[in-house]
């Protein structure tokens, strides 16, 4: 339960309770503004995402009257690499906490940031009491930090060496508010993390390597403790629906065809449905004229507003988590976006435009790229959604599994074999390189009056790393090629955290985050 406490001059109470991952913008734009103080840069937001995707339980917020005024992120580690010499990048990976193991036996206390004008009244000091807390209860061995020292750059010519000035904070000598803290909070020196952070120049760089060690766990006879895996489904019933493209007479037709998809889904227990990008171009097989390609583009946005209640009404009556494939869709500064609207059966709608737009969606429908690619939190646990195209891209896989994802949904819209083996053969690699599900739903017939929309081929399936834990091949469910079908599979959440701690490779664990990172540089706030 949350924490309160009266502020000192004020009847609002403060809150300190774990962070939500729909405030990931609001605590992104909060560490900028700490961190901008020390002419660097905060967390962005999709940082903030897969910190608390991986372990909820491990990231807190103080907060007063809607306000956040303070942020704690931590992740659970093994001895193994937190207590040798590491980077931020390297331990944190790149921010996004991708270096959480389930099965590590430390915490590792990767940041922590209070408001200045609210410095004086020990919010510091409950989000560090927050810590061990979490530490006991999970039995960890204890918490590592990586402290800063801001008064190193002051004092360095005084002394001979880092580890000099740090003898000097502990004999009381020299002055750091933030390793004094530290000390003062049971953390023992355990050496100079040299080049820890680069960007920190009041620390030149430097980081005190402390530890904190449980006093409920005996250090020479550790027992078992359980794993602290997030609370989420294991076993997830993905359908993905191979859909037929054929003329239709009314709205009314067309939405019927789409449910008749769902209801079967439903009916076999379905968490998920996914549909093709691009679906809804069935709706212009009704117009009386052949349009031109801008015309008919034109006209299909219009149909927005009532496709996306039918997608989210469908969702909620047949109780699925609904991926509605693709939709052109006028935005509000005018651009038309390739948008799949993802209907959860709770009745949120989250809306994923497409990065990269294909040539062709560019050269006949003017269709322009969006700019944020965020993780949606489902009852199933974090999902992501890459638009047919965007598979072939491994940055942005990479970007949805280091925000949290376990399954990435691929609505794809192909006209002939070559086409689609690209999207393919590119989201199976996709499934290998981020240890995660793919699952692929495309479009058969076709539509020879609208458009580059004339002939479709598909072959929709079920993608699984490949390792001992999953499907032969990596297949997990596989369709015949352009014929109208919906495939199931039962995939298991506990097999892809297996394969990231033990499998045969592991490629996510494994990544030389010193070496090479993907760094996001979108609008501000994704």
């Amino acid at each position: 339960m949350p924490k309160k406490s009266t502020f000192p001059g004020s009847d609002a109470p403060i809150v300190v309770r774990n962070a939500r991952l729909d405030e990931a913008e609001a605590i992104s734009e909060f560490t900028n503004r700490i961190y901008r103080a020390h002419n660097t840069v905060g967390y962005q937001a999709g940082m903030i995402r897969g910190q608390i995707t991986r372990f909820p339980e491990g990231q807190f917020v103080v907060e007063q009257q809607g306000r956040i005024i303070g942020y704690c992120a931590t992740f659970c580690i093994s001895g193994k690499m937190a207590l040798k010499p590491h980077t931020w990048v390297g331990i944190t990976g790149n921010g996004f906490a991708s270096r959480h193991d389930p099965e590590g036996d430390w915490l590792y206390g990767m940041e922590v940031c209070v408001d200045p004008e609210f410095r004086g009244y020990r919010l510091g000091q409950r989000l560090y009491n927050e810590r061990k807390k979490l530490c006991t209860e999970l039995r960890l061995n204890g918490i590592v930090i990586a402290g800063r020292l801001p008064s190193l750059h002051r004092r360095i010519k005084e002394v001979e060496s880092v580890e000099a000035f740090v003898q000097g904070v502990q004999e009381r000598r020299f002055r750091d508010p933030v390793l004094y803290f530290q000390l003062r909070n049971g953390f023992q020196f355990q050496g100079v993390l040299e080049n820890y952070d680069p960007s920190d120049r009041e620390s030149l760089g430097h980081a005190a390597h402390l530890i904190w060690r449980n006093p409920d766990v005996p250090q020479d006879e550790l027992e078992p403790r359980p794993s602290h895996t997030p609370r989420t489904q294991d076993v997830v019933r993905v359908a993905s629906v191979q859909y037929e493209q054929r003329r239709v007479s009314s709205f009314d037709e067309f939405v019927s065809m789409v449910e008749y998809f769902v209801d079967v889904a439903a009916d076999y227990k379905a968490d998920f449905v996914v549909l093709p990008e691009l679906f809804s171009l069935q709706l212009l097989s009704m117009e009386d004229n052949e349009l031109t390609p801008r015309e008919a583009i034109e006209a299909l946005t219009k149909y927005t507003p009532r496709l996306e209640k039918a997608l989210r009404d469908m969702a909620i009556r047949f109780n699925v988590n609904l991926i509605g494939g693709s939709h052109p869709t006028r935005m509000p500064n005018g651009r038309v976006e390739n948008i799949c609207y993802v209907c959860l059966r709770d009745g949120t709608v989250h809306v994923q435009p497409k990065i990269h737009p294909t040539p062709n969606e560019v050269y006949w429908w003017n269709i322009e790229g969006g700019d944020d690619l965020r993780v949606i939190d489902t009852d199933c646990g974090p999902i992501g959604v890459l638009i047919c195209y965007d598979s072939e891209f491994p940055e942005l896989g990479r970007y949805l599994v280091d925000q949290g994802a376990n399954i990435i949904f691929v609505p794809f819209c192909t006209d002939e074999r070559q086409s689609y083996l690209r999207v393919r053969y590119c989201c199976q690699a996709r499934a290998v390189e981020n240890q995660c599900y793919v699952v692929l739903s495309g479009n058969v017939g076709n539509l020879p009056r609208v458009a580059n929309m004339d002939i479709q081929y598909a072959q929709s399936c079920i993608l699984t790393p490949c390792d001992f834990p999953f499907a032969r091949d990596g297949i997990a469910a596989d369709s015949t090629p352009n014929v109208e079908t919906v495939i199931f599979a039962d995939l298991r959440i506990t097999s892809l955290r297996e394969a990231r701690s033990s499998g045969t490779v592991r490629n996510l664990k494994d990544r030389r985050h010193e070496l090479y990172r993907t760094q996001w540089r979108a609008a501000p706030g994704t």
